[in-house]
């Protein structure tokens, strides 16, 4: 794939694994004016499959807006293999991943794969979103996260978008 403006269209999230999310989300938003961040605690998850085999994927996330995009901080509660400790041990920090929406997940994914992105590992929310991360670190230095589109994962967009319209910089996290 030479291009992958076609095939993923523009980023809708950055995303950074942290050993704290409330401290992240507070140094983020004084810092950079982001958020305000909503925290969601061991987020509940399905069918996590890391480089092939059956996987554990305990995360505790605070999602936040960054001017046109969304902030994620990932915090990886678990010591067994996932696409967070496979790159960083618990106290460390650093660019994740990059999220991307596409119409078409199962295309997009055999296309990555074919241009030389693996999956590196699939899941899916409680709610029956499936997530997938692609092995871009070679190249790109992070992950590709691809989801695809839909009412609910949009809206959930809009949810954090919305909270940051007028936001004065007070309560900086809040929980989902």
């Amino acid at each position: 794939v030479s291009d992958m403006l076609p095939l993923l269209g523009a980023p809708v999230q950055i995303a950074y694994v942290v050993p704290d999310v409330e401290v992240a989300a507070h140094q983020w938003a004084e810092q950079f004016g982001a958020g305000p961040f909503l925290v969601n605690r061991h987020i509940a998850v399905t069918n996590v499959v890391h480089r092939g085999q059956p996987a554990v994927f305990d995360h505790t996330s605070a999602y936040g807006q960054w001017g046109d995009l969304m902030v994620e901080l990932v915090h990886d509660h678990g010591t067994g293999p996932s696409v967070v400790r496979e790159r960083f041990a618990a106290h460390e920090s650093g660019l994740h991943h990059m999220a991307y929406m596409v119409d078409h997940l199962d295309s997009a994914l055999e296309a990555l794969a074919a241009a030389g992105y693996p999956v590196a590992m699939s899941a899916a929310t409680a709610s029956g979103t499936r997530f997938v991360f692609v092995d871009a670190v070679a190249s790109h230095g992070h992950y590709f996260e691809l989801y695809q589109r839909s009412e609910r994962l949009t809206a959930f967009y809009d949810q954090v978008r919305n909270a940051s319209l007028g936001w004065d910089g007070t309560d900086p996290v809040r929980y989902l």
